[in-house]
């Protein structure tokens, strides 16, 4: 072995031993593997189905699970929700800690904050699903609709939820606020699915599939709309 294949053999060997001690440094990397979307999305189902039958297992709650998860999480989809306190997803989902990463904004839309916190979950943590749950009779869409039909504006900093569901509520002039609704989490998948540098290369790869979903408040189910 010549003098030039030694040093970049040992040059691949420091490379990878640099990239171990990276993610052995991160507390959150887990060695476990992630769980593929298909698997995810089968998961949220079984979960909502227990959630509605009433034969909730709340699992991952216990005492062993919270010391098993001090160090380390791998959560296996990712749930950009509105705020309301009708729909928790780790209770419609029975799901338990260090099942699902929230990220909870009135109208579940996205803003950088949001993206970012999407974008580790996914790189960092290995997520490969992503939900954007709408719900029944959603608060912050029937005020976009109505602040828009009025031509006035929200106050104060409730004036940027309107900015963001305004093009749901364009596109859906002549529905109802259901109709507007779900048009609006579509607005938002489509939207994290374009979303580069990190999202849309693992979206069009298939590594990460974003879909829709809308909560119905009258039935407790979720109707999965979306999973392209």
């Amino acid at each position: 072995m010549t003098n030039i294949q030694l040093a970049s053999l040992f040059a691949a060997i420091s490379l990878l031993g640099a990239n171990q001690l990276v993610r052995a440094a991160d507390p959150t990397h887990s060695d476990q593997p992630s769980v593929a979307p298909a698997e995810a999305i089968s998961k949220l189902k079984e979960g909502n189905g227990r959630y509605t039958s009433g034969n909730l297992q709340h699992p991952g709650q216990t005492t062993a699970r919270r010391t098993e998860l001090a160090t380390t999480q791998r959560p296996f989809a990712i749930i950009v929700s509105c705020s309301d306190s009708r729909v928790p997803p780790e209770i419609v989902f029975d799901q338990g800690l260090g099942d699902l990463f929230i990220v909870r904004v009135a109208g579940n839309v996205i803003n950088d904050e949001g993206l970012g916190s999407i974008e580790y979950a996914v790189d960092h943590l290995g997520s490969r699903l992503i939900l954007v749950l709408g719900h029944q009779r959603c608060g912050a869409v029937q005020a976009a609709n109505e602040t828009i039909a009025a031509k006035s504006k929200a106050p104060a900093h409730i004036q940027s939820l309107v900015t963001a569901i305004k093009p749901a509520v364009e596109s859906t002039v002549k529905g109802d606020l259901d109709a507007t609704i779900k048009a609006n989490v579509e607005y938002v998948v489509n939207a994290l699915r374009s979303s580069t540098p990190i999202l849309k290369p693992k979206v069009d790869s298939g590594d990460v599939q974003v879909i829709g979903g809308y909560y119905s408040l009258d039935t407790g189910s979720v109707t999965f709309l979306d999973e392209k």
